[in-house]
C-alpha cells in the first residue's frame, strides 16, 4: 500500500497496543497535505500524543503503516525521519548558551562552521532572540525559552514540525501570544505542522483542521468551524466549546429537520446522529445560540424560564435559567446595550432558538473525560 502522493503525512489504518490486549490507538486514518496546519484535540488519555510518537519515532506502530512523504518509516530510526520537535518542557541543554543550542541540530548534520552561523542568526532574528544569543536558557522567561524551542525545531529548515502541548507551561497570556506567533511562522515558512493539545481553544485558534481524540479514536475530522458549528456527536458538541445538552425523544424525522419531545415540550431541531421515531436522542444547541425574547416565525423553538444566575463578563452576560420540565440552560447575551441587560434574578423570561442551532444526537449525556489525576502520555 502506498501514500496518496498529495499527502505529506498520511497514518494508514495504525493501532497502538502496550500489552497485547488493550488498544491505545484503534484504526487511526489521517492524511496530512504539505503546508497544513493540523491538530489531534482531546482530553489526557486519548491516544492523541501516542500518535505523535509513532510518527516521530520514539513509539513503534503495532499494526498498520506511517508515510511521510510517500516514504515508509515504520522502520526508520527518529533522526532519520528529519522532522522539528517542539515539547512543552522546552528540552533545552541548560550548559550551552542560546547560539549554542541552535547550532546543535546543524552540527549534529555536519555543516559548515559558516552555514551554521548563518542559519542560528536568521532563525534568531526570526524569533526577534537575536539580543539573546549568548544567555543561558536559565536567564531567559518562560516565552523567551519557547521561542528558542521553536527556532531550534526549525533551524535545520525541516518541512515537518511535530508541537506536543508546546505551550502548556506558560500563562494564559502568553499562551495566546505564542499562538499567534506559531501561527504566523506557519503561515510564513509553509512548513506541515502536526500539533497536539487539549486545549481547545488553541486548536481552534491556530489550526486549519483538528481531530477530534476521545478512547483511542477520532470522533471527527474537520476545520474549526464546522466541529463548532456541526458536531458529529455528542463527544465533540461537549468537548469543543460550551454546549447546552437536552435529552429528549425523537417524534418524528423528516430529512433535515425531526421532532424531540422534551417533557412538556415540542422542540424541533437538525438530525445529525439519532435512530427512529421513539429513540432517545441528546439535544445540543450552543448558549449563543439561545435568543432573550425571541420574536418572529424563524424561532420555533421557544421555552420559559426563571433566572437563577447572572454573570458579568464585560463583552457578555451569562444567565442561568432555569426551565421546568428541560434543563438548566446556559445563555450567552451580548453586552451592547447602555441600559444593560434589563433582567433581574428571579424574572421569567421566554427563550428560543433556530431549529438549524439545535443539533440531536446520539444519547449519551456524559461520556468519562479522565480527570488531571489520571492524566497519562497516551
Amino acid at each position: 500500500m502506498k501514500a496518496n502522493n498529495t499527502d505529506y503525512v498520511s497514518f494508514q489504518h495504525v493501532k497502538k497496543t502496550y500489552d497485547g490486549k488493550n488498544l491505545v490507538v484503534k484504526d487511526f486514518n489521517l492524511n496530512i497535505a504539505p503546508g497544513e496546519f493540523v491538530t489531534m484535540l482531546g482530553p489526557s488519555g486519548s491516544g492523541k500524543t501516542t500518535c505523535l510518537m509513532m510518527l516521530a519515532g520514539f513509539e513503534t506502530a503495532t499494526n498498520g503503516e506511517i508515510y511521510i512523504d510517500g516514504t515508509p518509516v515504520n522502520n526508520l530510526a527518529p533522526h532519520k525521519r528529519d522532522i522539528g520537535m517542539v515539547f512543552q518542557n522546552y528540552a533545552l541543554f541548560p550548559h550551552m548558551t542560546i547560539a549554542e543550542n541552535l547550532a546543535f541540530p546543524l552540527k549534529v548534520r555536519k555543516m559548515s562552521v559558516a552555514e551554521v552561523k548563518l542559519r542560528v542568526a536568521d532563525v534568531l532574528e526570526m524569533v526577534e532572540l537575536s539580543h539573546v544569543a549568548n544567555r543561558y536558557p536559565k536567564q531567559l522567561s518562560g516565552g523567551q525559552q519557547q521561542r528558542v524551542a521553536l527556532a531550534r525545531a526549525l533551524v535545520f529548515e525541516p518541512k515537518l514540525v511535530l508541537m506536543d502541548e508546546p505551550l502548556g507551561a506558560l500563562d494564559k497570556k502568553l499562551r495566546e501570544t505564542m499562538q499567534m506567533e506559531i501561527k504566523h511562522l506557519h503561515e510564513k515558512l509553509g512548513i506541515t505542522i502536526l500539533y497536539v493539545t487539549h486545549d481547545q481553544d488553541e486548536a481552534l485558534t491556530m489550526s486549519d483542521r483538528i481531530a477530534v481524540f476521545n478512547d483511542g479514536a477520532v470522533q471527527q475530522l474537520a476545520p474549526p468551524s464546522e466541529l463548532y458549528e456541526s458536531p458529529s456527536n455528542t463527544f465533540v458538541a461537549q468537548f469543543i466549546g460550551e454546549n447546552n445538552q437536552i435529552k429528549g425523544q425523537v417524534q418524528s424525522v423528516e430529512q433535515s429537520r425531526c421532532q424531540v419531545r422534551v417533557g412538556p415540550h415540542q422542540l424541533q431541531a437538525k438530525p445529525v446522529l439519532i435512530g427512529g421515531a421513539q429513540s432517545d436522542t441528546m439535544l445540543s444547541v450552543r448558549p449563543e445560540k439561545i435568543i432573550l425574547r425571541p420574536y418572529g416565525p424563524d424561532i420555533p423553538n421557544r421555552v420559559a424560564g426563571r433566572v437563577e444566575e447572572m454573570i458579568y463578563h464585560g463583552d457578555h452576560f451569562r444567565l442561568i435559567i432555569d426551565v421546568a420540565g428541560l434543563a438548566r440552560l446556559v445563555v450567552k447575551v451580548p453586552n451592547s446595550s447602555e441600559q444593560g441587560l434589563g433582567v433581574q434574578l428571579g424574572e421569567e423570561v421566554e427563550l428560543g432558538w433556530r431549529m438549524e442551532d439545535c443539533h440531536a444526537l446520539d444519547c449519551v449525556s456524559s461520556q468519562s473525560l479522565p480527570s488531571e489525576k489520571e492524566e497519562m502520555m497516551v
